[in-house]
C-alpha cells in the first residue's frame, strides 16, 4: 500500500518565494537569486515529504507564480502579442516571458497585457487562462519540468514522481480567442508534445507521473468524455512502461465514472473528503488492472482528520482490491493549507486549546503516515488511534464553539428579513436625489497601496512597540491625506484607504467572535499574493463596531460621498478555514446577521453608499450545476439578510472579480445590489454581453484596468472599454472603476492609472453632453 502526495505548498514556510519575487520584480534581486530561492524551497519540501515517510514524492509542483501558465510554457502556447519581447530584446530571459504573460510587460515601449485571471474551480487561488487560436501549434519549449526531476530524484535518491496538468483538463481551463472552433479540436496536436514530455521523463527514470485531470469532475458533454479516452488510449500506447496516475478532486466523479475507470491508466485518484460516497459506487466497477488512490486527508481545510471514518473507507478498499493496489494520499494538493502548525507557537489560550483540533501541510503528511501504520496494523497503531480520537473529541466538547442565543437568532431570521423594502427602479430615483452623483461616476474598489511603511506601522503596533494612541494617529494621518488626494484626482465617491486592515477577511474576524488566527497560516491566492484565512470554528457574534470610526472619520473630511467597505458574509465564510461541523449554510447566515448590524450602524452614523464585497459568491458554486440551486438559495440569501436592513436612500454596492458570472446572472441580479463593479478589463468587457442579454436592471461598474498588473492603461485603451460597455448597457448604468481593490499595487502606478481613469470619465460625459436629448 503506497503514500503520496498530489502537490506542497511552493511558497515557503516564511513567504519566500514571495519575498523573492517582489524583489526580483523590483529590480533588487537577480534571476539567478530567485532561481537559488526556488531551488531551496524545492530541495526543503522534498526532504520534507521523505522524512514523512512518503513512498511517492511529488516534483514539478512547485511554480514561480502559476502551475497551469508553467504548462502553457512546457508546450509553447505563448500568444502572438508577446512576440516582440523576445525579437526586439535581445537581452529577454524565458523568465521576462513568463512573468509578462502573468503579469503583463510596459517598457522600452512594449506595452504587454498580461493573460486572463480566473479562479482554480471552487478555491481562492487563480490561474493564469490559456489562450487557444484554430491555427495553434504547440512544442516542447520550457524543459523546467525535466530539471526540476533530475533535481529531485539526486535529492531523494530516488526517482521522484513528476506531475503536471492533464492534456484534457489544460485545453477546457482555456478559452478560444476566436470563432470558428472548439479548443479540444487542438488535442491532436497537443497529445503529441505530452508524448514527447513523459517519454523524456521515463528516459530520465521516472516510474510514476501524475497527471492532473480535475476537468473530470465536472458536468461533462460526450465529446468531452471522448476527448479523455482519445488522450488517454494515445499516451498509454505512445508511452510504454510509465505509470499515469490520473487525479482528480474538489468533487466526486458520478456520471464520469465509466468514462474514468475506462481510462488505460495505471492508478485512478478519487476525492473521498469531499465525495466519500463515490467509493462504493467505484469499487464495484474497478477494473482488474487499475490501482485506486484513496484522498482521505482533507487538502483544503486545517482540521485534524478522524482517523476511524477514514481507516473504514481504507479497510472497505483494501478488502476488494487487495493492498498492493490501493495508495494513500491528500484529497487534493496541499497547495491550499498552511505549510506547517508547528511555527505556530503563540501562548494565547484559543490558540492554545484549538491547536490540537489543527492540521496543516507538513502535519496532513503524518496523517497519511499515520493512516497507513492504522491499515496495515503497524506497532504503535493503536495509540496513534486513541490520541486522534481524543483530539476529536475534546473539539466537539468545547464550550467555545455554541453559543445558544446565536442559533436562536439565526433561526427567527425570515424571508422579508434579506429583501429591501422597494424595488431598485424607485430606490434609485431617492439614492441620485440624496448623492447628486454625474454621468460615469467614478469610484475606487476600496483598498490603496499598503506601504511598507503601514506595513511596518501595523507590525511594531502588534508588537506593543507602539502605543494605540501613536498608531491612531498615524493611521488617521494617512486616511486624512488620502481623502484630499482623491478629491484632488477627482473622482466622485471616495474611500477611506484600509490602512487599519491587514486583509478583507482576516481584519473582519479579528473583531468577531468565532474566530482564531494563526501567525504563519499563509497560502497563496495568485502569484506572490498570499493569504492567512481565519479559522471559523465557532458561532459568530459582533461585540462592537468595526468599521464605523474609521468611515465616519474620513466621511467628516470630506463633502463627497464616502463609502463603507465590509466584506460580504459567503466571502469571508469562503476565504476562512471554515468549521466543518455543521452545514456552511447555517454558518452564512451566522455571518450575515453581524454584517447587518454594522451595516446598519454605518447608515446610522449618515453614510450613504455602503459597499459589500462578495468577490467569492462565484466561487462558492458547487462544482456540478444540479447543485447550484441549493447553494445559490442559502447565498443569496445571506447577502439579502447583510444588505437589506436600510432605508431605501442608502445605496448598496457589492463587488465581484476573477470568475465567470454569465452562468449565475439570476442569482446576482436576485442580490439586488444597487451598484455591482467587477473584474472585466482582462477579458476586454466580454463579460458584459451576458449582462445586456439578461437585461440586468440596476447599475454596473465594469473594471476598466487590470490591478494585478503593474501596467499603466491608456485613456484611450479605458475609453475604447467604456464605449463597448455602452454599446451594450445603458449609460446611465454604468460606472468607472479598476477591476479590483488597489492594496498590492504601488503608488506611482495608482496614481497614473487613476488619472487616467478620471480623464477616461470625463472625456465620456462631454461626448454625452453633445448626444441630442431623446
Amino acid at each position: 500500500m503506497l503514500t503520496h502526495n498530489l502537490g506542497y505548498p511552493r511558497i515557503g514556510s516564511q513567504r519566500e518565494l514571495k519575498k523573492a519575487s517582489e524583489k526580483y520584480w523590483a529590480g533588487t534581486l537577480s534571476a539567478a537569486e530567485l532561481h537559488q530561492v526556488g531551488t531551496r524551497i524545492r530541495q526543503q519540501n522534498w526532504q520534507l515529504q521523505q522524512a514523512a515517510g512518503l513512498d511517492l514524492i511529488p516534483c514539478h509542483d512547485f511554480s514561480y507564480y502559476d502551475h497551469v501558465l508553467d504548462t502553457s510554457m512546457l508546450v509553447g502556447n505563448i500568444p502572438a502579442r508577446y512576440t516582440p519581447l523576445v525579437t526586439q530584446n535581445r537581452d529577454a530571459t524565458e523568465l521576462d516571458l513568463y512573468f509578462a504573460m502573468a503579469r503583463g510587460y510596459q517598457h522600452g515601449g512594449l506595452d504587454l497585457t498580461a493573460l486572463e485571471m480566473t479562479k482554480w474551480f471552487d478555491t481562492n487561488y487563480h490561474y493564469l487562462v490559456p489562450e487557444f487560436t484554430k491555427d495553434q501549434q504547440f512544442s516542447l519549449f520550457s524543459t523546467r519540468l525535466f530539471n526540476e526531476f533530475n533535481q529531485a530524484s539526486q535529492v531523494l535518491g530516488a526517482a521522484a514522481k513528476p506531475m503536471l496538468l492533464g492534456p484534457v483538463s489544460y485545453l477546457l481551463l482555456g478559452k478560444e480567442k476566436e470563432s470558428g472552433f472548439h479548443r479540444l479540436e487542438l488535442l491532436n496536436r497537443l497529445l503529441p508534445v505530452y508524448e514527447l514530455a513523459l517519454n523524456r521523463l521515463h528516459q530520465q527514470g521516472a516510474a510514476w507521473v501524475q497527471l492532473d485531470e480535475p476537468c473530470l469532475a465536472l458536468d461533462l458533454t460526450l465529446a468531452e468524455r471522448e476527448a479523455y479516452q482519445r488522450a488517454y488510449a494515445h499516451l498509454a500506447r505512445r508511452c510504454p512502461g510509465l505509470k499515469l496516475l490520473v487525479t482528480t478532486y474538489f468533487e466526486g466523479l458520478r456520471d464520469n465514472v465509466e468514462t474514468a475507470l475506462k481510462l488505460p491508466i495505471h492508478a485512478l485518484h478519487l476525492d473521498l473528503v469531499r465525495a466519500p460516497e463515490q467509493l462504493a459506487t467505484v469499487l464495484p466497477l474497478v477494473p482488474g488492472w487499475l490501482s485506486l488512490s484513496l484522498g482521505v486527508v482533507d487538502g483544503r481545510n486545517i482540521w485534524k482528520n478522524d482517523y476511524q471514518a477514514s481507516l473504514a473507507l481504507i479497510d472497505v478498499a483494501v478488502a476488494l482490491l487487495g493492498p498492493e493496489r490501493v495508495l494513500l494520499a491528500p484529497s487534493c494538493s496541499l497547495l491550499h493549507s498552511p505549510c506547517d502548525l508547528d511555527l505556530e507557537t503563540s501562548t494565547t489560550s484559543l490558540l492554545a486549546e484549538i491547536k490540537p483540533w489543527l492540521s496543516f501541510a507538513k502535519q496532513k503528511l503524518g496523517e497519511v503516515r499515520d493512516l497507513h501504520q492504522l491499515a496495515t496494523q503497524a506497532p504503535g497503531s493503536a495509540e496513534l488511534l486513541t490520541h486522534n480520537q481524543a483530539a476529536l473529541a475534546s473539539r466537539r466538547q468545547s464550550a467555545r464553539i455554541h453559543r445558544p442565543h446565536i442559533k436562536e437568532r439565526t433561526a427567527a431570521v425570515t424571508e422579508a428579513n434579506a429583501r429591501r423594502q422597494s424595488p431598485f427602479a424607485e430606490r434609485i430615483v431617492v439614492q441620485q436625489a440624496r448623492l447628486q452623483l454625474p454621468l460615469f461616476p467614478t469610484t475606487t474598489i476600496g483598498s490603496f497601496p499598503q506601504t511598507e511603511d503601514i506595513r511596518q506601522l501595523r507590525a511594531r503596533w502588534k508588537k506593543g512597540d507602539l502605543t494605540d494612541d501613536a498608531y491612531q494617529t498615524a493611521l488617521r494621518q494617512a486616511t486624512a491625506e488620502v481623502v484630499q488626494w482623491q478629491e484632488d484626482l477627482g473622482l466622485d465617491v471616495l474611500v477611506h484607504g484600509e490602512f487599519e486592515r491587514n486583509d478583507m477577511v482576516e481584519y473582519f474576524g479579528e473583531l468577531l467572535d468565532g474566530f482564531a488566527f494563526t501567525a504563519y497560516g499563509w497560502v497563496q491566492s495568485y502569484g506572490s499574493r498570499c493569504v492567512k484565512p481565519p479559522i471559523l470554528y465557532g458561532d459568530i457574534h459582533r461585540p462592537q463596531d468595526m468599521t464605523v470610526a474609521w468611515t465616519t472619520y474620513a466621511q467628516s473630511l470630506t463633502t463627497k460621498p464616502m463609502k463603507g467597505m465590509l466584506t460580504g458574509p459567503v466571502t469571508i465564510l469562503q476565504w476562512s478555514f471554515v468549521r466543518d461541523d455543521q452545514p456552511r449554510a447555517l454558518t452564512a447566515l451566522q455571518l450575515a446577521l453581524a454584517i447587518r448590524e454594522e451595516v446598519q450602524a454605518l447608515e446610522a452614523a449618515d453614510i450613504g453608499i455602503i459597499q459589500i464585497d462578495e468577490p467569492a459568491i462565484r466561487e462558492g458554486l458547487p462544482l456540478r450545476r444540479a447543485d447550484w440551486p441549493t447553494y445559490l438559495a442559502w447565498a443569496v440569501r445571506a447577502f439579502g439578510v447583510a444588505a437589506s436592513g436600510v432605508r431605501d436612500d442608502t445605496q448598496i454596492h457589492t463587488h465581484m472579480c476573477y470568475s465567470e458570472f454569465n452562468d449565475m446572472l439570476p442569482a446576482i441580479a436576485a442580490l439586488d445590489a444597487d451598484v455591482i463593479t467587477m473584474e472585466t478589463s482582462r477579458s476586454q468587457m466580454e463579460l458584459l454581453a451576458a449582462f445586456a442579454d439578461f437585461q440586468y436592471p440596476n447599475q454596473i461598474g465594469p473594471g476598466v484596468y487590470d490591478i494585478h498588473s503593474p501596467r499603466v492603461p491608456t485613456v484611450e485603451e479605458m475609453v475604447a472599454l467604456l464605449e463597448k460597455a455602452q454599446a451594450i448597457l445603458p449609460a446611465e448604468n454604468l460606472w468607472v472603476n479598476p477591476d479590483c481593490g488597489l492594496k498590492t499595487r504601488k503608488w506611482p502606478e495608482t496614481e497614473a492609472a487613476l488619472r487616467q481613469m478620471v480623464e477616461a470619465a470625463t472625456q465620456l460625459r462631454q461626448v454625452a453632453a453633445l448626444q441630442p436629448v431623446s
